[in-house]
């Protein structure tokens, strides 16, 4: 299977966070499994660190490309296709990093690791 990690299934698996759902772990940590992450996340993360709305162990441009190698989890680029994909979204999500990742998730075929009950109003997969 393929899957896509929402920003907050990312952190609260690499920092082993019990907010993580039973099903989730099993999900992401199945090594037949190819678990991806957004571009997007990678921006939001960036955002987040440098606004101080999250701390993370070492400087995002460190921690994260150094956690995804150790877990085998893949990039996802942000590609034209998927940003203007966007437009034709309902407006049920403000937030634009989740609307980017539904946007991949439909285009790409794959369901979102995602605790958040509004992705789940898109025509998605989610996994939870």
């Amino acid at each position: 299977m393929r899957i896509l990690l929402d920003t907050h299934a990312l952190l609260w698996w690499l920092t082993d966070r019990p907010q993580l759902s039973e099903r989730a772990r099993e999900v992401i940590g199945n090594g037949e499994n190819q678990v991806f992450v957004s571009a997007a996340s990678g921006w939001e993360i960036a955002i987040k660190t440098r606004l101080g709305r999250l701390a993370l162990p070492d400087a995002p441009e460190r921690f994260i490309p150094e956690q995804l190698r150790l877990n085998a989890i893949l990039s996802l680029p942000v590609s034209l296709h998927h940003a203007l994909h966007i437009h034709s979204l309902p407006n049920h999500h403000r937030d634009p990093f989740d609307r980017i990742l539904v946007a991949q998730s439909q285009l790409e075929g794959l369901p979102i690791v995602s605790a958040d009950p509004v992705i789940a109003q898109y025509a998605v997969q989610v996994i939870w």
